[in-house]
């Protein structure tokens, strides 16, 4: 490790924003009414607005901090077509058909995420670069193949394995015992997707309120009152769209949702050759332990980003930066002498099932859970859960019949994670 691992410029904050600051509101007054409040800004959000202002829909969207400043502008940028269970653990929840159709919807996802920013000119560095998966053992490595053989015929990705020997074909490390690469998996500059979004739902008529926390929802005969410290608005629906930053403002869906923070760090710039050796392919790239690591190059080739979850709590992102480090090291020993430059977290929001939730309580509807795969569902969930505020046969999907589970005990402080991020260690140190 370097003596001093940060660079003179270290920035706590996304590297991301560098690129694209956080956007600044001039405070105005609130509407008194509005035909649908969008509680959260991130991508849920400004999808939700974009569709339900182009159906007709005077929306209103609210957000604590800056437009953006949760996961949507946090994240690493990487985009796949799976949710996360597989087809077996669904089937034998659901059959075969419906597990089929939930998968599908990632797939889905994806595409309509792909189609969308080329439809609408957004620029920000979408790419369909491919995911290497790397097996941290010779024996998740034959998992991996074995899956791929026995995938469903209707969820073929084109992937292939790539065995230890020719690896470095994909990436330029030996920590690996092969992998496999799926194709269609993509990237993108995730703060400049939402600064895209932002500037949709704003030109489609959507009104933005940032740095304005909703305190209180109030049910009434013909809506909610919303109340906050800038005035209370009085909508005829409510989209909550939060997930890893709910709240207290809805008790039964901080049961539901698991806060889990995730870091992150960008290193110094790095050499063409080095960058060229490290990515040859310019892959994202992620590996079979529980305890997961994500990381890419930065869109113009000249970083390494990287990011994981290396603590027990919740400390500072600068506190966690010298074990993320430690982390990148151990896949690339190439990177050892080199500095940070950024280090970020933010809040992924998990659930129970580990499938993302859409749906309606009581006329509130909600779209969260992503369990780190936000940037595509969570754009298409938000679109399709406006569909539904509209009425639109459209807006309905597979996941709405999903029960939205939570766990006794549980009232939205994840007291379990500490053991289980231990438990997790324990079975990655030994290839289970």
């Amino acid at each position: 490790m370097p003596h001093d691992l940060f660079t003179e410029d270290f920035k706590e904050q996304p590297f991301w924003w560098d690129r694209t600051p956080r956007p600044e509101f001039e405070p105005g007054s609130l509407p008194s009414r509005a035909d649908l409040a969008i509680i959260g800004s991130g991508y849920t959000g400004l999808s939700a607005a974009i569709e339900a202002t182009r159906g007709g829909l005077d929306t209103l969207v609210l957000d604590a901090e800056a437009a953006g400043w949760g996961c949507s502008a946090r994240n690493g940028g990487q985009i796949s077509t799976s949710l996360k269970p597989s087809f077996g653990d669904l089937a034998r929840r659901y059959g075969a058909g419906r597990a089929l159709s939930i998968l599908m919807e990632g797939h889905r996802a994806l595409d309509w995420l792909a189609s969308f920013v080329e439809a609408e000119g957004i620029d920000c560095d979408f790419q369909r670069c491919g995911r290497f998966l790397g097996a941290h053992t010779l024996a998740w490595f034959d998992r991996l193949r074995r899956d791929l053989e026995n995938e469903h015929r209707e969820l073929r990705t084109d992937s292939f394995p790539v065995t230890r020997d020719e690896q470095h074909g994909e990436i330029g490390s030996d920590y690996y015992y092969g992998g496999i690469v799926s194709p269609h998996h993509a990237s993108v500059d995730p703060a400049r997707l939402h600064m895209g979004l932002l500037d949709l739902a704003i030109r489609s008529g959507g009104k933005i309120a940032t740095n304005c926390a909703v305190s209180g929802l109030e049910r009434l005969s013909d809506g909610f009152r919303v109340s906050t410290a800038q005035g209370d608005v009085t909508a005829k629906r409510v989209i909550l769209a939060t997930s890893g930053y709910s709240g207290r403002l809805s008790p039964w869906h901080r049961r539901r949702i698991i806060p889990i923070g995730s870091y992150m760090l960008a290193t110094q710039p790095l050499p063409d050759r080095l960058i060229g050796e490290l990515n040859p392919k310019g892959r994202v790239n992620s590996d079979t332990r529980k305890l997961v690591v994500y990381y890419r190059t930065c869109p113009r080739r000249q970083r390494v980003l990287f990011g994981g979850r290396v603590s027990i709590k919740e400390p500072s992102a600068r506190a966690t930066a010298p074990a993320l480090h430690d982390e990148m090291v151990r896949i690339y020993p190439q990177l050892a002498d080199v500095r940070i430059s950024h280090a970020w977290m933010g809040f992924v929001g998990y659930t129970f099932d580990k499938l993302p939730h859409l749906g309606e309580r009581d006329g509130l509807y909600h779209s969260m859970g992503y369990c780190g795969s936000g940037v595509s569902l969570a754009c298409y969930c938000g679109m399709r859960i406006a569909q539904q505020v509209l009425g639109l046969p459209e807006g309905r999907t597979p996941l709405d019949t999903t029960r939205f589970e939570t766990r006794p005990y549980y009232f939205g402080k994840p007291w379990f994670l500490a053991p289980s991020v231990r438990y997790y260690r324990w079975a990655d140190r030994r290839g289970r």
